[in-house]
């Protein structure tokens, strides 16, 4: 069994991070089942526990707050425009394998891109969604017990772009970061993309 829901209005990353412990816990009291959550963020960069902290730049000029947290990876942003997805998934039955959770997330998120007529795919050695050299989507999920936190972020709308250029996204020199508007040439709303990305998900993770 899976639920997926998509929280209303703008989630602080504080409180994001709350709900997926609160959901962890849940599924480890068998009180749960796997759970989906789609949602949007108030404006942050997070990075990874990390000594190397080059890719957030300069710390002090960042136009949104920092946040620290327990997933892999280095910085990127969360913001409005963009929609968040956090799988809270048992991997105790799917073989405690996290590279194919983050390829099942890739290909529902590639599938996704297809229905808006976006032909997307991966690139060699990068996690994440491409279009040729232009970044969609970024992926890093960390565990607990073995039941998966975090997730991904692909950007919708166009206003999800400029805070990246703020920083060096995903540690990647050079990276151009794209958004399902900008490839599919046409207006798509959170509540769109977040319907189509839910039945892709459902898809794979049901």
């Amino acid at each position: 069994m899976l639920e997926i829901h998509h929280l209303p209005g703008f989630v602080s990353y504080e409180e994001g991070l709350r709900i997926q412990d609160q959901q962890v816990g849940a599924i480890l009291g068998g009180s749960k089942p796997d759970t989906i959550f789609l949602l949007e963020h108030e404006p942050v960069y997070t990075i990874g526990r990390l000594r190397d902290r080059s890719s957030l730049r300069e710390v002090a000029m960042l136009p949104h707050p920092v946040f620290e947290t327990n997933r892999g990876g280095q910085a990127t942003y969360h913001g409005p425009g963009q929609l968040v997805g956090y799988p809270i998934i048992d991997l105790n039955p799917r073989g405690r394998d996290l590279h194919r959770l983050l390829r099942e997330i890739e290909d529902a998120l590639i599938r996704s891109c297809g229905v808006f007529g976006i032909d997307a795919g991966r690139r060699d050695g990068l996690t994440g969604v491409w279009v040729e050299n232009r970044k969609l989507a970024s992926i890093g999920v960390g565990v607990r017990k073995w039941i998966s936190m975090h997730g991904f972020a692909l950007n919708v709308t166009r206003e999800s772009l400029p805070p990246f250029l703020a920083i060096t996204p995903c540690g990647i020199d050079g990276v151009v970061m794209s958004c399902l508007e900008s490839e599919a040439r046409r207006a798509i709303s959170i509540d769109e993309a977040a319907m189509v990305i839910a039945g892709e998900l459902r898809r794979t993770f049901g």
